[in-house]
């Protein structure tokens, strides 16, 4: 491995020896999640200075971080800290990213379905927005009204259609995806250079070809069709009404290693060779990063409450399952994780090489067969106490519950590794939530609600 990535590891190892020794995970906190700060910090610093060696000097580059991929305050505060922006899709979102001291004008609002109080509220704060589709477009226009200079910059969400990746549910530019306008319909791409035409007032143009399975060859393609529509508009309009591309985020991550490929610069690059008017300095541009930025940054640690056997194999039940790691348990080809085993005390469990591992599963607390994170994975064999690590979870991990059986969401916390004394730091991110919480929010105070209707 390349000196990074054995940082990285070096990092998690203080880390996790750490969580243990001050107790932010034992038999009554027995699940926990850990971001390592140095490695947010680092991510957010590549892609900055990746997307600055292509453009040109003192063009505007806005990046926004998708929300969805960790809707966590303190984290949408340190990116902010590193200069980044918010890309938000919901009004709670949005709510986060304005309690992160994040300002309007590096937030962009996209949605699918966005309601009326939705986009006058964007409006009035001055909040970008991307509209999705023509009904969209025609309430902003009334929202709008005459005037020529809008009070935030408004777009127009469009979908190349050049295909698919190796993940259905991920690849947003297919031909039937439900986001944007379909640019290869029978006459899409005419209304599109019309709708602007007579909407001056619109000056943004958003792509986004997808995230996780999709090659950058792929997402570059998509790319350069945007690029070519908003020339052809504003060759259609006599002048530059398109002033700023939004082209998504979606860089694909490495699970398989500490290894981070592809690397934002190697994406820029490939933009700057397959597009390269989108960096002459005519148009500023919005990028939507989420999870390239967090997910190597995040790690699971769960305990070891039982273990047996069934048919023969082995089998470890923790604290970490659907209700945290929801796609990896319904669609573990798709999105599998590594596993680390580690003793009572947060050290590297014996049997690292092949030789001593025993397959065996890796299962959570849900009430339902398949909760399982890791199926006849080779590990050194656990026992009770013991620890399971589970990797590169930063991303969707932490922020997207799974609130099956009614089960906690866990305490995240952030952590410094880098002090050469060896000392560790913590910092909350999110307290643990308690049983009283679970209550609350299931509609306690309403007990009686049903039973008095009569």
């Amino acid at each position: 491995m390349t000196s990074k990535p054995v940082a990285m590891a070096a990092r998690r190892e203080r880390a996790v020896r750490a969580a243990v020794e001050q107790g932010l995970l034992g038999p009554d906190q027995p699940v926990v999640g850990l971001l390592d700060v140095a490695g947010i910090r680092a991510a957010a610093a590549e892609l900055r200075a990746a997307f600055e060696e292509v453009v040109t000097p003192g063009t505007p580059v806005l990046h926004a971080f998708a929300v969805k991929a960790a809707a966590l305050v303190p984290v949408l505060r340190l990116l902010a800290d590193e200069g980044l922006g918010c890309e938000v899709a919901s009004p709670g979102e949005l709510a986060l990213a304005r309690a992160a001291g994040v300002t309007p004008d590096r937030i962009v609002l996209d949605s699918p379905a966005k309601t009326p109080a939705e986009l006058r509220e964007a409006l009035d704060l001055g909040i970008a927005v991307n509209a999705d589709n023509p009904q969209e477009l025609d309430r902003l226009g009334e929202l709008v009204g005459d005037r020529a200079d809008p009070p935030a910059p408004l777009g127009l969400r469009i979908n190349p259609q050049v295909g698919g990746g190796s993940i259905d549910a991920m690849s947003t530019a297919t031909a039937t995806s439900k986001f944007g306008v379909a640019l290869q319909d029978p006459g899409a791409r005419e209304w599109v250079v019309r709708a602007f035409a007579e909407r001056p007032w619109l000056t943004r143009l958003h792509a986004h070809v997808g995230s996780q399975g999709c090659p950058l060859e792929l997402m570059t393609a998509g790319i350069r069709a945007a690029y070519e529509l908003a020339e052809e508009i504003n060759g259609a309009v006599g002048r530059q009404q398109i002033d700023a591309l939004d082209i998504g985020g979606g860089l694909p991550v490495n699970f398989a290693s500490d290894e981070i490929t592809p690397t934002y610069r190697e994406y820029a690059q490939l933009l700057r060779t397959t597009v390269p008017g989108l960096f002459d300095g005519r148009y500023k541009l919005v990028t939507e990063f989420g999870r390239s930025l967090l997910a190597k940054s995040g790690l699971v640690l769960a305990r070891v409450e039982y273990t047996k056997s069934a048919g023969g194999r082995p089998i470890a039940v923790t604290h970490a399952g659907a209700q945290l790691a929801t796609r990896t348990v319904f669609a573990p080809e798709a999105w599998p994780l590594r596993v680390l085993a580690y003793d009572a005390e947060g050290r590297p469990k014996a049997g690292g090489s092949s030789d001593g591992q025993v397959p065996q599963d890796i299962a959570g607390p849900c009430c339902f067969a398949g909760d399982l994170v890791a199926r006849d994975r080779p590990l050194p064999e656990l026992a009770v106490g013991d620890l399971v690590g589970l990797l590169d979870t930063g991303a969707y991990y932490f922020s997207n519950h799974f609130a099956y059986n009614s089960l906690p969401r866990p305490g995240i916390y952030g952590f410094d590794a880098t002090n050469g004394d060896g000392e560790v730091r913590f910092a909350t991110v999110r307290e643990p939530q308690t049983v009283d919480e679970i209550v609350a929010e299931s509609g306690a105070a309403h007990a009686l609600g049903l039973s008095r209707l009569r």
